[in-house]
């Protein structure tokens, strides 16, 4: 700067003659199209004033250049018999769109985006877009933007998406250690069952859910809470828990400190619920012991202790070894190795999983094909010696044909459709004879998910077959088994 202060004075001179900034402008879309005076439409052939949108709140006017609308075109000359030619493509005049000014056209681009114009002004707005590119591009990004807001796909997430997601890492990296093959589905039903918990409210964990079986030849029922139910699905994994030689969560109830430790934390493996008290080993009482000892009655804070000692059992199992599968725990009456105890958990899970579901309004599907097959796999093992064990109740027919250990014996071809399906030939008159098609006797066929309802006791053994045919003795004593290995 010069001491006459001239270079000054020329940078006021440029800062006065430049062209200002325009403040904000209100968006299109806010625009209140009810409070817009309507422009007069002009008799036909006229034309119409220019009309201009008040301005919203204290936006600062935009200038604008002027709309030139192109030139018409010169209509073409009639040819030699006297008829014009007709426009290209099938194209015709639509008379009945107003004639609006580009700055009206142009604010209903929001209006006409949400198909909330006129059929005039929808028509205006159209015929205007086909020859101003600016507006056409407004127009476009405001339609896209729409269909952003209506979606007709469900919001719930895809039950498939965690075995996708971890199949996906999984294959980038593998586990460290891996979870044996036969302890998928009992981490999958109990990670299923984990994300329905957490999505449900406060209230829900109130919920009344009916627990049913079959027992004595009859449907049983039992009413409880989804929390109880929780706490009865903690009571019998404890049976693994303990086999694994873990803490069990009911270790000490049978005393006094052991009911206020299940009741008030719940915590497993705390030393007062480990206080020396003999736990039962059957599943119903383990449960009844449980429910007892729970007062007052447990919430949505039972849902850590129960999915601690899920990880904790899938922990060990994935760090024991393969010799841990064959593992025997005990049920109290029966036994089972670890492999199909935790099948047999894996099952109960999405059963009771199901029965929360439906008290709750919550969708939940079935397992996987392959978790399904097993499950039905396991049952179908376990119906040779229902069998026996009813016979020797008196609840089914007597053996036909007694054969040597191993050897094929009269069986039952059950044909189990659709999901996790397959084909098993269950032997009738001995638990250690072996099922053989070329000794059936009768056909049974159900759908997967069915037969696993009437294994659990939730639908009738004689309104479960779909289709029959051979022994009738036979498929009704299958039946009955099958429904018999349901339990509390």
């Amino acid at each position: 700067m010069s001491g006459d202060g001239r270079e000054g004075d020329r940078r006021d001179d440029e800062v006065r003659g430049a062209r200002r900034i325009p403040g904000p402008r209100g968006a299109v879309d806010d625009l209140d199209l009810e409070a817009v005076e309507r422009p007069v439409l002009p008799p036909p052939g006229g034309s119409a004033p220019d009309e201009s949108v008040p301005e919203q709140g204290a936006a600062a006017p935009e200038p604008e250049e002027p709309y030139e609308p192109e030139e018409p075109e010169e209509p073409e000359e009639p040819d030699e018999n006297g008829s014009a030619a007709e426009p290209p493509h099938g194209v015709t005049a639509d008379a009945s769109a107003p004639v609006l000014s580009h700055r009206v056209l142009k604010a209903l681009l929001g209006a006409w985006a949400l198909s909330a114009c006129s059929a005039e002004e929808t028509a205006a707005v159209e015929d205007h877009l086909t020859g101003c590119a600016p507006c056409a591009d407004e127009a476009l990004r405001l339609r896209d933007a729409v269909g952003l807001l209506h979606t007709d796909g469900s919001l719930d997430l895809d039950p498939a998406l965690r075995t996708r997601v971890l199949d996906g890492c999984l294959g980038r990296r593998p586990a460290r250690v891996p979870i044996p093959e036969w302890a998928t589905a009992y981490d999958a039903e109990t990670a299923r069952l984990d994300a329905l918990l957490r999505d449900i409210g406060d209230s829900d964990w109130h919920a009344p859910v009916r627990l049913q079986w079959f027992e004595d030849e009859r449907a049983v029922t039992r009413r409880t809470t989804v929390a109880g139910v929780i706490g009865h699905l903690m009571a019998v994994d404890g049976l693994v828990s303990a086999a694994l030689g873990l803490d069990d969560p009911l270790a000490g109830t049978g005393n006094g400190n052991g009911a206020g430790a299940v009741a008030g934390s719940g915590a497993v493996g705390t030393p007062e619920v480990n206080a020396g008290a003999e736990v039962p080993l059957s599943p119903t009482r383990r449960t009844e012991t449980y429910w007892a000892a729970t007062y007052p009655p447990a919430t949505r804070a039972v849902r850590e202790p129960w999915r601690a000692l899920t990880h904790e059992v899938i922990r060990t199992v994935s760090l024991a070894g393969p010799n841990v599968a064959e593992r025997s725990v005990s049920y109290g009456e029966f036994a089972l190795p670890l492999q199909d105890a935790l099948l047999d958990r894996a099952f109960e899970c999405w059963v009771h999983g199901t029965d929360i579901a439906e008290a709750v309004d919550y969708p939940y599907k079935p397992p996987s094909a392959a978790h399904l097959h097993r499950m039905i796999d396991l049952a179908a093992r376990m119906l040779p010696a229902a069998l026996a064990g009813r016979r020797g109740a008196g609840l089914a027919g007597p053996a036909r044909e007694l054969v040597a250990p191993g050897a094929p014996g009269r069986s039952v071809h059950l044909e189990v459709e659709g999901h996790g399906g397959g084909d098993w030939y269950i032997a009738l008159d001995s638990p250690a004879a072996v099922g053989s098609p070329d000794r059936a006797v009768a056909q049974v066929a159900l759908d997967g998910v069915e037969f696993c309802q009437l294994v659990a006791g939730h639908i009738s053994p004689v309104e479960a077959a779909a289709g029959q045919e051979g022994d009738r003795e036979a498929i009704r004593d299958v039946l009955f088994a099958s429904a018999s290995l349901s339990r509390l």
